[in-house]
C-alpha cells in the first residue's frame, strides 16, 4: 500500500516536471521570438519537447544507459537553437544591419552544418566513448573530417576571405582596381570570388583567398579622382623646357582630362634613342581611361608636329659628324649684329668681330636654370640670343627683381673685363640661347688691338658714373670731368693688369 503511494507520487512528480520543463522552455521561446525577432520554428518546439522528457526521466530516475540516449539526442536537438541565435544576432544583427555586409544563404548553411557536425562529435566523444563500434566510428569520423578538410580547403579559405572582405570592404561593386597589370571594374563580390570585368568586357573571376593575399589598388577610393600615367619619348636634339610646354598643351585639351588637379610633365630617363618624358594627370571614372589616353596621345602627337619636335623611331642610329675646319655656329649672325650696335665693341672691325663670335660658345639655358649668380666669380659676358631672362639682386635675405633681359641684350661686361664679381642673378624664364665670350678670347683680342683699351676704359667709366646716379648735363661740370677721367684712368689700369697687357 505505502509502495503504490510512492510510486503514485513519484509519477506525479514526473508528469509535474515534464510539462513545467516543456512550458518553460516554450514561454522563453516565445519571447525570443516576439521580443528579439529570433525565428523558431517546428524544431525548437520538437526540442522543448525533448527537453522536457529528458527532465522528466531524469526526475523519475531511469536506468543511466536509456539516459544517454535522451541526452545525446537532445544535445543534437539543441544545435537548432544555437543556429537560430546565431542568424539573428550574427548574420542579421552584426553583419546586416551594423556592417551593412549581405550575407550569402549558402554561408549560414555551411555554418549551422558545422555546428550539428561539432555537436554530434561531441556526442560520440561523451555519451558513448566506451561503446568499441562507436570507437571506431568516432575514429573513421575523423579520418573523413581530415579528407574533407585537405578537399574543401581552398572552398572555405575563400569563404573566410569573402567574410573578411565583406567587413573591412577595401572595395564595392562599381569600383576599379588594378590587379597586376590589369585595370577591372568590381562587378560582384561573392561568398567564394570577386568577378571583375574590364575594359575589353572580359571577366576575371578571382577566389577571395588568392585577392586578398595581393596587394588591392582601388582607383576610386577614397573619391573616383586618380592619376594615370603616359610615356612620350622625344628627340635628344629638343630643350626639355620646350617640349614640356608642348606636351602640357596637348593633355590640357584633350577631351576627358580633369583641369584640377591640373597635369604635370616629367622628364623621367634619357634611353637609347630618346629623352622620355612621363605625362601625369587626372581622371574621374576609370571606364573612360581608353579613351581618356587616346585623345591625349593624338593631341601630343599633333602638336609635335607643329611644334616640329620628332618621335624618334626605336632603333639604335649611328652619327657620323664631320667637322669642318672653321665650325659656323648657330646664333653667330644674330650675335654679329648685337656686338656691331654695342658700343664697347664699337672700335673693333668686321673681322675682328667675325672672330670673337666664331670662337665663343653657344649655350642653352632651361626655365628656372642661373646663367649667372651674384656674388659669384665671373671672367665672362653674355649675348642673349633667344628667350627672356630677369635680373635680381639679395636684398635682406630675399631675391627682388631689378629688371628683364630680352634677345639682344648683353650682361656680365664688367666681370669679362675687370674680373670683378657678378652684381646681380640672371636667371632664364624660359629655354634661352645665350653666346658666351671669355676672358682667354678677349685677351687675344686685345693683344692685337690695344688701341681699344682706351675707349673701353672711357665707356665703362661712363657707366660707372651713371650707376652711381651722377646725370651728365649738356655742358658737364669740371668736378664731373675729372671724376671721369679718374674713373677712366682707373678702368685702363686694371684692365691692362687684368689681361695682363
Amino acid at each position: 500500500m505505502f509502495t503504490a503511494l510512492l510510486e503514485t507520487q513519484r509519477a506525479a512528480i514526473t508528469i509535474l516536471v515534464f510539462f513545467a520543463a516543456f512550458f518553460l522552455s516554450l514561454t522563453i521561446g516565445r519571447f525570443l521570438k516576439r521580443r528579439a525577432g529570433v525565428r523558431l520554428g517546428v524544431m525548437f518546439q520538437l526540442f522543448c519537447l525533448t527537453f522536457a522528457f529528458y527532465a522528466a526521466v531524469w526526475t523519475y530516475g531511469v536506468p543511466l544507459r536509456f539516459l544517454h540516449h535522451i541526452g545525446a539526442l537532445l544535445v543534437l536537438m539543441s544545435t537548432v537553437v544555437v543556429v537560430a541565435l546565431l542568424n539573428r544576432y550574427l548574420w542579421d544583427f552584426y553583419f546586416e544591419k551594423k556592417k551593412q555586409t549581405p550575407i550569402p544563404r549558402f554561408l549560414r548553411e555551411m555554418v549551422a552544418l558545422l555546428i550539428f557536425l561539432i555537436a554530434l562529435l561531441v556526442v560520440l566523444s561523451v555519451f558513448y566513448h566506451a561503446e568499441r563500434e562507436l570507437q571506431g566510428l568516432l575514429a573513421g569520423s575523423g579520418i573523413v573530417a581530415i579528407i574533407l578538410g585537405f578537399a574543401g580547403q581552398n572552398l572555405f579559405g575563400g569563404i573566410i576571405a569573402g567574410i573578411s572582405l565583406q567587413i573591412s570592404r577595401p572595395y564595392k561593386v562599381g569600383d576599379w582596381l588594378q590587379v597586376s597589370d590589369r585595370f577591372a571594374e568590381v562587378m560582384e563580390i561573392n561568398w567564394r570570388s570577386t568577378r571583375l570585368r574590364t575594359n575589353d568586357g572580359i571577366y576575371l573571376d578571382i577566389p577571395n583567398n588568392e585577392i586578398v593575399r595581393q596587394t588591392i589598388v582601388n582607383l576610386h577610393y577614397p573619391s573616383q579622382v586618380h592619376a594615370m600615367r603616359i610615356r612620350v619619348g622625344v628627340e635628344y636634339k629638343n630643350p626639355p623646357g620646350r617640349v614640356k610646354d608642348a606636351l602640357l598643351r596637348a593633355t590640357k585639351n584633350a577631351e576627358g582630362v580633369m583641369k584640377e588637379p591640373p597635369p604635370k610633365v616629367f622628364l623621367i630617363d634619357f634611353a637609347e634613342s630618346a629623352a622620355m618624358y612621363e605625362i601625369k594627370f587626372y581622371m574621374g571614372n576609370h571606364a573612360a581611361f581608353n579613351e581618356v589616353s587616346d585623345a591625349i596621345r593624338t593631341n601630343v602627337w599633333y602638336e609635335l608636329k607643329r611644334q616640329r619636335i620628332t618621335i624618334p623611331f626605336p632603333i639604335r642610329t649611328l652619327h657620323v659628324e664631320r667637322r669642318p675646319k672653321a665650325p659656323l655656329q648657330e646664333g653667330q649672325e644674330e650675335a654679329r649684329a648685337i656686338l656691331r650696335g654695342e658700343p664697347l665693341f664699337q672700335c673693333l672691325r668686321d673681322d675682328q668681330i667675325d672672330g670673337l663670335v666664331k670662337r665663343s660658345q653657344l649655350n642653352r639655358f632651361g626655365r628656372g636654370e642661373r646663367v649667372i649668380e651674384e656674388g659669384a666669380h665671373g671672367d665672362s659676358m653674355f649675348i642673349l640670343l633667344r628667350g627672356t631672362a630677369q635680373v635680381s639682386v639679395a636684398r635682406n635675405g630675399a631675391a627682388i627683381r631689378v629688371g628683364a633681359l630680352r634677345a639682344g641684350d648683353c650682361f656680365g661686361e664688367m666681370s669679362l673685363l675687370t674680373g670683378e664679381p657678378r652684381t646681380a642673378t640672371v636667371r632664364a624664364e624660359g629655354d634661352c640661347e645665350v653666346l658666351e665670350i671669355s676672358k682667354p678670347v678677349m685677351s687675344e683680342l686685345l693683344h692685337h688691338s690695344p688701341e681699344c683699351l682706351d675707349q673701353l676704359s672711357e665707356l665703362l667709366a661712363k657707366r660707372k658714373m651713371e650707376t652711381e646716379g651722377i646725370v651728365r648735363e649738356a655742358t658737364p661740370t669740371g668736378e664731373e670731368v675729372e671724376k671721369e677721367r679718374e674713373y677712366a684712368a682707373s678702368f685702363l689700369r686694371r684692365l691692362r693688369t687684368f689681361f695682363e697687357l
